[in-house]
């Protein structure tokens, strides 16, 4: 960090996102963790099991629907449990709120 070059990597990094062609398909860099106003979903890899935690079994599952919902209502979820405020100023949709509902309804059900 001295001599800037960390910082300079990073700016260069996240800028050069955007130019069309550096990354091999764009919606990788709109589906970029915080793109959305959203902090990131869990992402897990192998082994499936690893000290007694297991991979949630609908991201084992195949359904691309399903894995969508999940990585969405986390992504809410997450959000609400360590940054709240982010939410106060996005307008989110039926469905959000609807994922979100149910993780809160969730959380504390687990949590009693």
């Amino acid at each position: 960090m001295t001599g800037g070059e960390i910082p300079a990597m990073t700016l260069i990094d996240s800028v050069s996102r955007f130019v069309p062609g550096v990354l091999g398909d764009f919606a990788s860099a709109e589906e970029d963790s915080f793109a959305n106003g959203l902090l990131d979903c869990p992402h897990y890899t192998r082994p499936e099991v690893l000290d007694d935690l297991e991979v949630p079994s609908v991201l084992k599952s195949g359904n691309h629907k399903d894995i969508r919902r999940w990585r969405l209502q986390q992504s809410l979820g997450r959000t609400w449990l360590r940054r709240p405020e982010l939410l106060e100023n996005l307008a989110l949709t039926d469905e959000q709120e609807q994922l979100l509902a149910e993780f809160i309804k969730e959380t504390r059900n687990n949590s009693k």
